[in-house]
């Protein structure tokens, strides 16, 4: 069922001055936000009350210490698998509301830049002279603007204050509409951030529900060197594979802290991530023609007719060769780092975990195709973290570990112009040999490790 954020809804308010007045009330406070481009305190708010709806339950004490058992035992078996030491400093076990709590510092600082490119857009056209609202205003004062190569009586001409025309300035009462144009701009750009933050809450809500732990989406998302998994979703992962609870938990533990011994001996690799993200922003166009058709066919006083257009794909961004570019460096690197974990976990549990395949092939397909709750994610933002070519990009690593053995396998990690490429996931073992010489590692441990621990808060990135 959709959420209406501005309180509006089939029905809302008809005949009912008192819930009218309310919802009027809280569209005022989601207008007077000014935070960035995503309304975080909505997102929030929606994504709780989406858990709540779920069914979260508290963590019990005796899943809290399965958990951190399944993660100290982790750390133990995955050391003969890697180079890199054990990196977490917290073992934690959370309900799927401290997940959302946890990790929406993250989410904000993966979601910001490509929510902000679009709400810019839209602010900078709706809010215009030239956008719909802009002739709304115009219009009010019988001083529509004409369209391209439409000259017509009473433009504004380039220069002239207020955007009147000289006979009617200095009249009192009119308004000065170059100011009416910025309350536009702002407004607009409130109304984004309430649909993006309506959005983003209501699919972290739901992913909420389908992750095992922090690292789902290929990254740490919650507070550094923090370990967890959510026992509530292991459990749901688990049923019907007809393997033990005890032996689910501990894989995914080996996949959880995989991923953070990788991201804390490799320092460069989140900013790496972030930056294709935000080179993805960069080039965001905005299909203008097609947002001042929508527009031109809404009321903008209805205010549950704009938020059915603002949530109906009316800001979904047009792909452009550079942001193709962009998502091909993501899903590459997305790719290298599933692959890598998928490896070395595979190596660290198949010597204990009699269940150890059949899992692995769980998490891959799942990887591969993602649940509803991420493809609604990737469909609000224009992004996938999804490893495509996962299976590829493991078939590399395990090509680099037979040619150069552990230590030169992790040693590709120690800089990013030694990764592979995209092509070289379609020959790895033209990469492995590429590169069979043992590799200098004395400057390993100055380059690679693990950076001081920081605040718990601060973002991604």
């Amino acid at each position: 069922m959709t959420n209406f954020p501005f309180g509006f809804g089939p029905g809302a308010g008809a005949g009912q001055p008192e819930d009218l007045g309310a919802a009027f009330q809280q569209l005022g406070k989601l207008l007077s936000w000014q935070g960035g481009p995503v309304n975080w305190d909505l997102a929030t708010d929606l994504a709780r009350q989406a858990v709540s709806a779920s069914g979260d339950r508290s963590v019990s004490a005796s899943d809290r210490r399965a958990v951190i058992d399944a993660l100290r035992l982790a750390e133990l078996w995955l050391d003969p698998a890697t180079v890199f030491a054990a990196s977490s400093t917290a073992a934690q076990a959370w309900s799927r509301a401290e997940w959302v709590e946890h990790t929406m510092t993250s989410w904000r600082a993966l979601v910001d830049p490509v929510a902000g490119r679009v709400v810019e857009s839209l602010a900078n056209l709706i809010g215009s002279a030239q956008g719909p609202l802009g002739q709304l205003g115009l219009g009010q004062l019988g001083l529509a603007q004409p369209g391209p190569g439409e000259p017509g009586p009473g433009a504004p001409g380039p220069g002239e204050p207020g955007g009147l025309p000289p006979a009617l300035q200095g009249i009192p009462g009119l308004p000065d509409l170059s100011a009416l144009t910025g309350q536009m701009q702002q407004m607009m750009a409130s109304m984004g951030g309430a649909m993006f933050g309506a959005q983003v809450g209501q699919a972290l809500g739901g992913l909420a529900v389908e992750v095992m732990g922090s690292t789902d989406v290929g990254l740490p998302m919650g507070p550094p060197g923090t370990a967890a998994l959510v026992p509530a979703n292991v459990a749901a992962f688990g049923e019907g594979l007809g393997v033990p609870e005890d032996q689910v938990r501990l894989y995914l533990a080996l996949r959880e802290a995989a991923h953070h011994r990788l991201y804390a001996h490799v320092p460069w690799l989140r900013a790496h991530i972030v930056e294709a993200v935000a080179a993805y922003a960069r080039g965001i166009m905005v299909d203008t023609s097609e947002l001042e058709e929508a527009m031109g066919r809404i009321d903008p006083m209805n205010p549950e007719a704009l938020q059915q257009a603002l949530t109906g794909g009316l800001f979904e961004p047009q792909d452009t060769p550079e942001q193709k570019a962009s998502l091909a460096r993501l899903e590459t690197a997305l790719a290298l780092v599933e692959g890598w974990v998928d490896e070395v976990v595979d190596a660290a549990a198949t010597p204990h975990l009699p269940g150890a395949g059949a899992l692995r092939e769980t998490v891959r397909r799942q990887r591969a195709t993602g649940g509803p709750a991420e493809q609604t994610f990737a469909s609000l933002v224009g992004l996938e973290l999804r490893p495509r070519r996962l299976r590829e990009a493991a078939a590399l690593w395990r090509a680099v570990l037979a040619t150069r053995g552990v230590e030169g396998r992790d040693a590709v990690w120690a800089h990013p112009d030694l990764l592979p490429t995209a092509s070289d996931l379609d020959d790895p073992e033209g990469f492995a040999a590429g590169g069979s010489a043992p590799l200098d590692l004395s400057g390993l441990d100055a380059t690679t490790a693990p950076p001081e621990p920081d605040d718990p808060a601060a973002p991604l990135g």
